[in-house]
C-alpha cells in the first residue's frame, strides 16, 4: 500500500490546529461585535469613524443621532436584556429535562451493549477477523456511553453559545442600522460567524480528542474504537431533537399568538411593543432557529463523521492501521474551517454593502465562494492524505477504490448541497415568480393562498430529490457506503459558512423587532426589514442543507448498521422487511401530527392570553400601559417543555421497540421507510412555510407595482397572507426541520444498539417463529 504524502504526525497536528484557528477566529469576530456599545455614554462619545463608508452619511438621522440617542440606546439595551433573559431561562429549563433524559439513556446504552456478551471482561475474537482478539463488548458499552454524553454536552454547549451571541448581537445590529445598512449587515453576519465557527471547531476538536483518548485503551482494535465513537453522533442528535422540537414549539406558539391577535384582529405592526407576545416571539427566534439549528447541524456533522469512521475502520485503512487516511473525514472538516474563514472575509472585509439590494447577493456569494474554494481544498486533501488505491468494506467484500473516485464522492455531496440551497432559494425568495404567484393568490382570500402554497411546497421537492439521488448513485458506485458518508461530509464541509448565514436571519429579525419596540424611525425599520427578508431566505437555504445532508447521513448510518448487525441483504419482498418499510414511512406523518398539534395547542393558550390582556388592561392599545410580557414567555416555556416529550419519545423508542421485538431485518425496513418519506415531507413543509412567510413580506414591503396592488398592510390580501404565514410557521420552523433529526437519530440509534439487537432482538419472531 502506497504511503500518503501527509504523514501521521502531520494529520495529528493539522486537525487540532485548524480547530483552534476556528475557535480563535470566532472570538475575534465576537470582539469586533462587542465594540458596538450598548451604553448611551459610550455610544454618544464614539467618533463617527470612516465617514462615507457603508452608507454612514447617506441617511444620518439628526433626531436619533443627537436628541434621542440616550433614550433609544437605553431602550434597545432594555429590550435586548429581556430577550436574553427569556432565552436563557427557557434553555436552562429545557436542559434540566434533557439532562435527566441523557442520564437515563446513558444507563440504557451501558446495560444493553454490556449484556451482548453477558458483561464479560474477556477479550473476544474480532467480528471481521476471527484470528485476532478484540476488546470485550463491556468496553464498547462503557466507551459508547462516554461518547454519547460527550456528544450530548457538545451539542448543548454549541446551541447555548449560539443563542448567547445572537441575543448579544441583536440590539447592536439595530443600533448599527442608524449608520447604514452595511454596518448593520456586518454586525449581524459577524455574530452569525461566531456561532458557525465555534460549533464547527468545537465539534471537530472534541471528536478528535475523544478518538485519541479512546485509542489509549483500544490500541490496535480500531473496529471497536470507532464503533464506540458512534455514541458521539447519537448524543449530538438526541439533544438536537429536543432543542429543535422544544424551541420550534416555543417560537411558533408566540409567533402565531402575536400575529393572529396583533396583526389580524388589532391591526398593529408585527413587533409593536403593545403586543404582549412580542418578547416571547423574539425569544423564540433565538431558541428555535439558533440553538435548535446549531444542535441539528452539529448532530449531522457528528453522525456523518462517525458513519465514515465506522466503515473505514473495517476497510483497508483500519485493517492496516493507516492513521492519516483513517482520519480523512476529520481532515476534510479541518480544511472546511479554513475555507469558511477566507469566505467570511469576503462578506465582512473585502466587499462593502452600500444598498439594500446588495444584501441577498452577498449572502448567496458566501455559498458559491465557499463551495468553489472547498472543491479545490478537497482535491488537495484527498491527494495528500489518501493512498492512490485502497479497499473499502462493501457488505462482506472489499471494494477497490482510487483516490480520485473518493474526491468525486465528496465533491458531488458538496455541489448537491449548493444545488439544494439555490432551489430552496428559488422557491422561498420573493424575488422569484413562485412566491410572487402565492402572494398574488391572496387576492381571492386565504383559501387560494393555502392551495398555492401547498402546491409550491410539493413541487419544490423534485430537484433536491434528484440532486440527492445523483449524489447517492455516484458516491455509492465509486466507494460504497463510505462514499455516501463522505458525500454527506462534503455537504457539511462548509458548515461554518452555512451556520453563519443561518444565524444571521434570526439576529436580523430580532434587530427589526427591537427597532420597532424602541420607537425608531421608519427609515431604520426599512433597513432592518431588508436584512430580515434576506435572512428569511437564507434560513430556508440552511434548512435545505440540513435536510439534504440528513438524507445522506442517515443512508450512510443505515449502511453501517446493516454491516454491524450482520445483515447480508435487505430484501423488501420478505414480510419482516416490508412491514418495517410501511411503518417507517408512516412515522414522519405521526411525528409531524404531534408537533403541529403541539404548536396549535400552545398557540391557542397564547392567543387567549394576548386577547385577555388587550381586553382587560386599560390603556394598552393607546400605549399608555405596559403589557405583561412575562406571562406570555411563561406560556411558551411551559407549553414547549410539556409538548416536546411525546414526539421525542416516539423517535427515541421506535428503534428500541422494533429492534427488541421484531429484530434487525424489520428495523432495517423501518429505517429505509422513514428516510424515504421523511425527506420529502421535510423539504415540502420547510419550503411551503418559507414561501408563505415571504409572500406576506412581499405584500408588506410594497417594493414593486405588483406588490403595491396587493397592499398595504391591513388590506384583505395582506390578511389572507398573514393567515397563510401563520399556517406555515409550524411547518417551516417546527415539523419540517425536526424531521431531518428523526431520520438521522433513528439510524444512529439503531447503529449504536446493533450488537444488542443482533444478539437478543426479534423476541416476537423467536416466540412465534
Amino acid at each position: 500500500m502506497a504511503a500518503t504524502i501527509l504523514t501521521d504526525l502531520g494529520a495529528e497536528v493539522l486537525i487540532p490546529v485548524c480547530a483552534v484557528i476556528g475557535i480563535v477566529f470566532s472570538l475575534v469576530q465576537w470582539v469586533l461585535v462587542s465594540r458596538v456599545k450598548l451604553s448611551p455614554g459610550e455610544a454618544a462619545a464614539a467618533p463617527p469613524a470612516n465617514n462615507g463608508k457603508s452608507g454612514y452619511t447617506d441617511y444620518l438621522i439628526d433626531e436619533e443621532e443627537n436628541i434621542n440617542d440616550h433614550s433609544v440606546v437605553l431602550k434597545c439595551a432594555e429590550i435586548q436584556s429581556a430577550i436574553s433573559e427569556g432565552a436563557t431561562s427557557f434553555l436552562f429549563t429545557e436542559y434540566q429535562y434533557v439532562g435527566i433524559f441523557m442520564a437515563a439513556f446513558a444507563v440504557l446504552i451501558f446495560l444493553f451493549l454490556g449484556s451482548v456478551e453477558g458483561f464479560s471482561t474477556k477479550s473476544q475474537p474480532c467480528t471481521y477477523d476471527e484470528t485476532k482478539l478484540c476488546k470485550p463488548a463491556l468496553a464498547t458499552a462503557v466507551f459508547s456511553t462516554v461518547s454519547f454524553l460527550l456528544g450530548g454536552i457538545t451539542s448543548v454547549v454549541s446551541g447555548f453559545l449560539g443563542m448567547k451571541i445572537a441575543t448579544y448581537a441583536n440590539a447592536r445590529t439595530t443600533l448599527e442600522a442608524r449608520k447604514g445598512v452595511g454596518k448593520a449587515f456586518i454586525t449581524a453576519f459577524r455574530s452569525g460567524a461566531v456561532m458557525g465557527f465555534l460549533l464547527a471547531a468545537n465539534g471537530l476538536l472534541v471528536l478528535y480528542i475523544a478518538i485519541n483518548l479512546f485509542k489509549i485503551y483500544y490500541g490496535d482494535d480500531w473496529g471497536g474504537l470507532f464503533e464506540a465513537i458512534t455514541g458521539y453522533g447519537l448524543g449530538g442528535s438526541s439533544m438536537a431533537l429536543f432543542g429543535r422540537v422544544g424551541g420550534g414549539i416555543y417560537t411558533k406558539a408566540a409567533d402565531v399568538g402575536a400575529d393572529l391577535v396583533g396583526k389580524v384582529e388589532r391591526n398593529i405592526p408585527e413587533d409593536d411593543p403593545r403586543n404582549p407576545a412580542v418578547i416571547a416571539d423574539n425569544v423564540g427566534d433565538n431558541v428555535g432557529d439558533i440553538a435548535g439549528m446549531g444542535s441539528d447541524l452539529f448532530g449531522s456533522y457528528a453522525e456523518s463523521s462517525c458513519a465514515a469512521l465506522v466503515v473505514a475502520s473495517i476497510s483497508s485503512f483500519g485493517i492496516n492501521h493507516e492513521l492519516t487516511p483513517m482520519l480523512y473525514p476529520l481532515i476534510v472538516s479541518s480544511v472546511g474551517i479554513l475555507v469558511c474563514l477566507i469566505t467570511t472575509l469576503f462578506a465582512t472585509d473585502f466587499f462593502e454593502i452600500k444598498a439594500v439590494k446588495e444584501i441577498e447577493p452577498a449572502l448567496k456569494k458566501q455559498l458559491i465562494i465557499s463551495t468553489v474554494l472547498m472543491t479545490v481544498g478537497i482535491a488537495a486533501v484527498t491527494w495528500i492524505s489518501v493512498p492512490s488505491s485502497f479497499t473499502i468494506f462493501n457488505f462482506g467484500t472489499q471494494k477497490v477504490v482510487k483516490n480520485w473516485q473518493l474526491f468525486l464522492c465528496v465533491a458531488v455531496g458538496l455541489w448537491a448541497g449548493l444545488i439544494i440551497g439555490f432551489v430552496t432559494e428559488y422557491y422561498t425568495s420573493n424575488a422569484y415568480s413562485p412566491v410572487q404567484d402565492v402572494a398574488d393568490s391572496c387576492r381571492t382570500g386565504a383559501a387560494t393562498n393555502v392551495i398555492f402554497g401547498l402546491a409550491l411546497g410539493y413541487k419544490s421537492v423534485i430537484i433536491p430529490i434528484f440532486a440527492i439521488a445523483v449524489s447517492i448513485f455516484v458516491s455509492f458506485s465509486f466507494a460504497a457506503m463510505y462514499g455516501i458518508a463522505v458525500a454527506a461530509l462534503g455537504m457539511l464541509s462548509t458548515i461554518a459558512t452555512g451556520l453563519a448565514i443561518d444565524a444571521y436571519g434570526p439576529i436580523s429579525d430580532n434587530a427589526g423587532g427591537i427597532a420597532e419596540m424602541a420607537g425608531m424611525s421608519h427609515r431604520i425599520r426599512e433597513r432592518t426589514d431588508a436584512l430580515d427578508a434576506a435572512g428569511n431566505t437564507t434560513a430556508a437555504i440552511g434548512k435545505g442543507f440540513a435536510i439534504g445532508s440528513a438524507a445522506l447521513v442517515s443512508l450512510a448510518l443505515f449502511g453501517a448498521f446493516v454491516s454491524r448487525a450482520h445483515i447480508v441483504t435487505v430484501d423488501v419482498l420478505t414480510p419482516k422487511v416490508f412491514i418495517g418499510l410501511i411503518v417507517g414511512a408512516m412515522l414522519p406523518y405521526w411525528f409531524s401530527a404531534m408537533t403541529m398539534k403541539s404548536v396549535g395547542s400552545a398557540a391557542l393558550k397564547m392567543v387567549e392570553e394576548v386577547r385577555r390582556q388587550f381586553n382587560t388592561i386599560p390603556g394598552l392599545m393607546e400605549g399608555t400601559a405596559k403589557p405583561d410580557y412575562a406571562t406570555c414567555v411563561k406560556i411558551s416555556t411551559d407549553a414547549s417543555i410539556k409538548e416536546m416529550i411525546p414526539p421525542g419519545a416516539l423517535v427515541m423508542l421506535t428503534p428500541l421497540v422494533v429492534g427488541i421485538f421484531f429484530g434487525v431485518e424489520t428495523l432495517s425496513g423501518v429505517l429505509a421507510g422513514s428516510l424515504v418519506s421523511g425527506v420529502q415531507i421535510a423539504i415540502s413543509a420547510s419550503n411551503t412555510g418559507g414561501a408563505w412567510d415571504n409572500a406576506k413580506k412581499y405584500i408588506e414591503a410594497g417594493a414593486s407595482d405588483h406588490a403595491r396592488t396587493l397592499g398595504p398592510k391591513g388590506s384583505d390580501p395582506h390578511k389572507a397572507a398573514v393567515i397563510g404565514d401563520t399556517i406555515g410557521d409550524p411547518l417551516k420552523d417546527t415539523s419540517g426541520p425536526s424531521l431531518n433529526i428523526l431520520i438521522k437519530l433513528m439510524a444512529v440509534e439503531s447503529l449504536v444498539f446493533a450488537p444488542f439487537f443482533a444478539t437478543h432482538g426479534g423476541l416476537l419472531f423467536k416466540i412465534f417463529g
